[in-house]
Order: structure tokens, then C-alpha cells, then sequence
């Protein structure tokens, strides 16, 4: 399929040089409001470059398009797109407001095209081999699903563009940006939630309208009980990873980004030893918790790699706006429960 980008910023490199990679898909177009900014990427991509929405959309060649503003502004450039008969897949958070999500999904019904939030981080063998265990009830009774990302961003981060830090355009902070993806795997694998309390705050930046760290607990309609904790002023020298951790009466798994930092079951099956001598954690630096770029480009590639072969297949990708909706509908109650003094909330 023929790609075109909405927005040739850092996340449009990024989502470039995944399609550059990926089977069944190559790179068109890109779209910027800056035409030095599109003529850029375009150029380096061998593609063609737009600084007018109407004129990109247009073209009978273009099929599929990413789509990489900011937060909050991906409600219009998805609905353009999708209006104009492309198909669509969109950063996270889909958006940044149910009603908004709910809108996206209604005209891509109404289009007869599929809409797809990136979700990258469910695409890598750790993960694979993490939901495999969930699935197969290798915890037994699960009593214990938390998530902790404690990465560092410095004031210059929050300074480098007005929409950073924002609740119009970041759609809020340290929970919202930076761990929604690490959200999104700890609903996949633990299920869904039944209620949370929690406590945001503001502690280390300026300038900014949204918290740089959360605490929140978690009750899930399983039974199981959980935290998250979202920081961007939890420094390291070489950056936390991402952590996902479950745990229940037959066993315990710790996810630190792609590998594994505990692999434990009570009832041990042949393929725990490859993934014992395979998927272990060393001494790798967090992925992305000190610098935003430093994440790996196959995820992405794995993603997009699927949205084209549900698409092909006339399926629902793995990775919907269904799915994209849980993370925001959870991350929106522990924003509620922050700002009624850790009221608990029910989803």
C-alpha cells in the first residue's frame, strides 16, 4: 500500500523510516504545514511533498496515511483523511478524549475504512511471550499488575514547543505522553479495570499545566490489585526501562521494555528455557527514558505491518481503536481521581 505522512516532525522521521522497511507498504507523500519541513523528509524518502491538506488527500494514489501532530491535534488531519477515503493510523494517544476517539470511529465506519492507533509497543517477542503466558492462566489466581515508568525529561523538553506539557494538546503529562504505551500493555495483559484512585503532581518543571508524576491504584475486574507510576523526573544516567509487572499464585513475570527481568512459573513448560536463555534482561539503557528518540523503529514496523494485512485480509487490525480507547479511558479516570483528592473512581 501507498503511505503518506501528516506531519514530518520527529514522529513523521520515525514513522518514515519504519514504512521504509516494512513489507507491503512504501512511502508516497508526506504532508507538512511547512513546505521546507516536508521537502525535507520527502526528500530523503524519495516521495512527494505537500504543504496543502486538500492537494495530499487528493491524490488517487495515496492509500493509507500516519499521522504524527501533536496529542491533541489528531481529530481533524484523521477525520480529513479518513473522509477522503484513506485509511488511518495514528499515534497515541488515538486521541486525547473519549467523545473525540468515539467520533474518529464513527467515520471511519462511516467510510468504510480502518482506522488503527499505534500501539508498537505489543510488537516484540517479549510481549508475544508475555501474553502468551496471560492467556494460557500460567499466574493462576492473578493478585498483583502494575506499571512503572520513571523516565526524565528536562525543562528544555517542555520548552522545545508550546503544545508540550498542555492539557489541549499533550492531553496531560508524564501519564498521558510518556506512558500510555507502557498503560496499554498492562491493560493487554492483565485485563481490564474496575476502579482507581490516584494523586498527580507537578514537581520538578515550570511552565507546564500537567503533572510529571502519578501515582494511582488499581483494582481490576479480575480481582487483581495494582499501581501505576508515570514520571518524567525519575533521572538515571542511563534511563529506567519501562516496566510491566504481573504476578499471581503460580507464577511472576517482570517486562523491563523487551526483555525479562523475572520469568518465574510454578509449573514449568519446555519453552520457558529459551526464553530464559533468550529474552533476559542485561544492562541495556531504558528505550526512550531519557531521550524520546532513542526507541526502536521495528515496532513501529511490525505495526504498521499489520494494519496492511488486516486491511488486505478485510479484518479488524489487532491493534483498533477499541483497543486504543481502553488506555485513554483508564489514564481520563485517574485524571478524574487526581482532581477530586483521590476520589475512586469506576470505569
Amino acid at each position: 500500500m501507498k503511505f503518506g505522512i501528516i506531519g514530518a516532525g520527529m514522529i513523521g522521521h520515525f514513522h518514515a523510516k519504519a514504512i521504509s522497511a516494512m513489507t507491503g507498504g512504501s512511502l508516497h507523500s508526506v504532508f507538512d504545514l511547512r513546505q521546507e519541513a516536508a521537502d525535507k523528509l520527502a526528500t530523503e524518502y524519495g516521495a512527494k511533498a505537500y504543504s496543502d491538506m486538500a492537494g495530499f488527500l487528493a491524490d488517487p494514489e495515496l492509500e493509507i496515511v500516519t499521522v504524527g501532530t501533536p496529542s491533541g491535534a489528531h481529530l481533524e488531519p484523521t477525520l480529513a483523511a479518513l473522509n477522503a477515503g484513506k485509511h488511518a493510523i495514528v499515534e497515541k494517544p488515538l486521541e486525547i478524549t473519549l467523545p473525540r476517539i468515539d467520533q474518529l470511529v464513527e467515520a471511519a465506519k462511516a467510510n468504510g475504512k480502518t482506522l488503527a492507533p499505534v500501539l508498537n509497543r505489543r510488537f516484540h517477542p517479549g510481549m508475544d511471550a508475555f501474553k502468551k503466558a496471560a492467556n494460557e492462566g500460567r499466574f493462576g489466581t492473578l493478585s498483583s499488575a502494575s506499571a512503572y515508568v520513571k523516565w526524565y525529561r528536562d525543562q528544555a523538553y517542555y520548552d522545545s514547543a508550546g503544545w508540550r506539557g498542555t492539557w489541549a494538546l499533550d492531553g496531560g503529562g508524564s501519564l498521558m505522553n510518556q506512558s500510555i504505551h507502557t498503560v496499554d500493555a498492562l491493560l493487554y495483559l492483565a485485563g481490564p479495570v474496575e476502579s482507581v484512585q490516584a494523586n498527580t503532581v507537578c514537581l520538578a518543571h515550570e511552565r507546564i499545566e500537567v503533572e510529571d508524576h502519578c501515582v494511582a491504584l488499581l483494582e481490576f475486574k479480575n480481582g487483581a490489585r495494582g499501581v501505576i507510576e508515570a514520571s518524567t523526573c525519575t533521572w538515571s544516567k542511563d534511563g529506567h526501562p519501562a516496566r510491566v509487572q504481573l504476578a499471581g499464585t503460580e507464577g511472576s513475570v517482570f517486562l523491563a521494555d523487551e526483555a525479562f527481568e523475572i520469568w518465574d512459573f510454578m509449573n514449568e513448560k519446555p519453552e520457558d528455557a529459551e526464553i530464559q536463555n533468550s529474552l533476559m534482561k542485561g544492562q541495556e539503557a531504558g528505550l526512550g527514558a531519557n531521550d524520546p528518540t532513542a526507541i526502536n523503529s521495528y515496532q513501529h514496523q511490525r505495526n504498521f505491518e499489520e494494519v496492511v494485512q488486516a486491511i488486505a485480509e478485510g479484518r479488524e487490525p489487532s491493534t483498533n481503536a477499541s483497543e486504543a480507547r481502553k488506555s485513554v479511558e483508564l489514564i481520563s479516570a485517574i485524571y478524574e481521581s487526581a482532581k477530586n483528592d483521590g476520589k475512586k473512581i469506576f470505569l
